[in-house]
């Protein structure tokens, strides 16, 4: 027999939501749960129930694996194994196997440090789980809604006077912590939020110069120092500038508000262009900030533009701006699938707004408003346009000028609108996102939207498909015959003269299809989709 210990750790999985502190579990008085072992302060990721004798090849990570102890028979071997799947906690029930938990089974977790729970006889396992998914909806319900602050604080502080050190402050008081912009040499060019120890200090500016303006560099770096959690992210425009962040503790959503800093500081800290090029993109902050279209067109230019719709990436800002400078546009929107915005505009080298970035946030003062910071990058159609993928990464929205080649990018799966003036960007939105789910249901990695009418938004092998099973029953003859039929608008005559045949003849074999088909031909929707699916097979 093989040695399953010998079996390699599971790879870590992606959570789909927010964990939840164990404690919060133990709280709800209604599922009377206790703490027999272990601290209450791990997180828990999702809910797991096995009653094999080695649950370790099931397990994920980060799970509450719930048993009753059907195969229990060597508890610290049972307790070894689980902590190496990398499980957050035990919880056993009690009863019908046993009558209380095992003291051989308590002596383990202590031993381990794994928590351990008992589950009482009338609380039953799913009403466990059920309580965890509730909690973990919450969580994510929270941390939308403080994203969702974030980003109007942020997007508020951007359009200030002094926009730079207002959306470091900003950042700073919602993370809790520090944020630094650091130069080219590593020198703080602007700081903001609460002091923090020389050693942590040393430690971020470290962390910064780990990026540094290398082309092809990481974009963001992690670490620890002094005791705080510390973060780093490249600015894009050119000119190798660093955000900095440092804060107690990381908290679920603190990756996605830097990342909207990122962005909006990208903008801000651009070098000085043409006068064309930085009207452009005063009307793109603009209409990043939630300026309508009809707004911002008169600075935006009437274009034609293209919208393009991507989805894939790793879901993170930073993917999102690779593909926003492979395109060459200054401007994307990742919105989540639940309807609100995830990171948002994007400034990759070489794009961005003036030198000190005054007269672009000038402009947003004096054209935008209403939304939190890309709420609204295209037209008036919310990033919750874009349906929910299962789990997957958010999809990302470009406005590019027409002129531009949109090409397939490794990776990533694009839709791609028909071109549009500024003042009908929301219709090219749409259009854009119907090509996007046109190309993810055929595993295109381009699909353009075609304006065909309605026989357009089908696409034409699912209707050749659709048209080849509806029309088998009909013989080439009876379904040439329905098809002439049907564009002289059902004249016995006129497909009489059409076909050189007798108009009993029509009347005969039009009956014979329509016994054939099953179908009401003085129905008119039955006479479209006949109609379409001839045209189709």
């Amino acid at each position: 027999m093989s040695d399953v210990s010998a079996v390699p750790p599971p790879e870590p999985s992606p959570h789909p939501a927010p964990p939840v502190p164990l404690a919060s579990l133990l709280a709800r008085a209604e599922l009377g749960l206790r703490l027999r072992a272990g601290s209450p302060e791990v997180s828990l990721h999702w809910v797991h129930t096995s009653e094999m004798a080695d649950p370790y090849p099931y397990l994920l990570g980060g799970e509450l694996l719930l048993t009753a102890g059907v195969q229990l028979t060597d508890p610290a071997r049972y307790v070894e194994r689980v902590v190496e799947a990398g499980a957050a906690a035990l919880g056993f029930g009690v009863t019908p196997v046993y009558d209380t938990v095992p003291p051989a089974l308590v002596e383990a977790c202590a031993a381990q440090g794994l928590p351990l729970i008992e589950v009482p006889p009338r609380t039953p396992f799913t009403a466990v789980a059920r309580a965890l998914w509730r909690l973990m909806a919450e969580a994510r319900l929270h941390e939308l809604r403080r994203v969702s602050e974030a980003q109007q604080s942020l997007a508020t502080a951007a359009a200030r006077p002094a926009p730079v050190p207002a959306v470091l402050g900003a950042l700073a008081s919602r993370l809790g912590g520090r944020a630094v912009l650091f130069g080219p040499n590593g020198t703080e060019s602007a700081v903001a939020g609460r002091e923090i120890p020389p050693e942590a200090g040393r430690a971020l500016a470290d962390l910064a110069r780990v990026l540094g303006p290398r082309p092809g560099g990481p974009a963001s770096a992690s670490g620890e120092g002094g005791g705080l959690r510390l973060a780093a992210y490249a600015l894009g425009g050119g000119e190798g500038l660093t955000l900095g962040v440092a804060a107690e503790r990381r908290a679920p959503g603190d990756h996605t508000i830097a990342g909207v800093a990122v962005v909006l500081l990208s903008l801000l800290t651009a070098p000085h262009r043409a006068a064309g090029v930085t009207a452009r993109d005063t009307a793109l902050v603009r209409l990043l900030l939630g300026a309508t279209p009809v707004d911002a067109a008169q600075a935006l230019g009437p274009g034609p533009w293209t919208v393009v719709h991507a989805s894939g990436g790793d879901g993170t800002p930073f993917a999102a701006s690779a593909l926003a400078a492979a395109l060459g546009t200054p401007l994307l929107d990742a919105g989540r699938a639940d309807g609100s915005s995830g990171a948002v505009g994007d400034a990759p080298p070489g794009a961005g707004g003036d030198a000190a970035g005054s007269r672009a946030a000038g402009d947003v003062r004096s054209g935008a408003g209403g939304d939190a910071a890309g709420s609204r990058a295209v037209g008036d159609v919310r990033s919750g346009a874009v349906p929910s993928r299962g789990g997957r990464p958010p999809a990302v929205r470009l406005l590019l000028p027409a002129s531009s080649a949109v090409t397939a990018q490794p990776g990533w799966i694009l839709g791609v609108s028909a071109p549009a003036e500024a003042g009908a960007l929301a219709a090219a939105d749409a259009e854009a996102a119907r090509a996007l789910r046109r190309a993810e249901a055929t595993r295109t990695p381009l699909v353009r939207h075609r304006a065909a009418g309605f026989a357009g938004l089908v696409d034409p092998d699912e209707a050749a498909a659709h048209a080849r099973t509806l029309l088998a029953p009909l013989s080439p003859v009876l379904a040439d015959t329905l098809r002439t039929w049907l564009s002289l608008h059902g004249s016995w005559d006129r497909t009489a003269v059409a076909m050189d045949i007798h108009r009993n003849t029509v009347r005969q074999r039009i009956a014979r299809a329509a016994t054939l088909l099953d179908r009401d031909l003085d129905d008119p929707d039955v006479r479209m989709e006949l109609w379409f699916a001839l045209r189709s097979g």
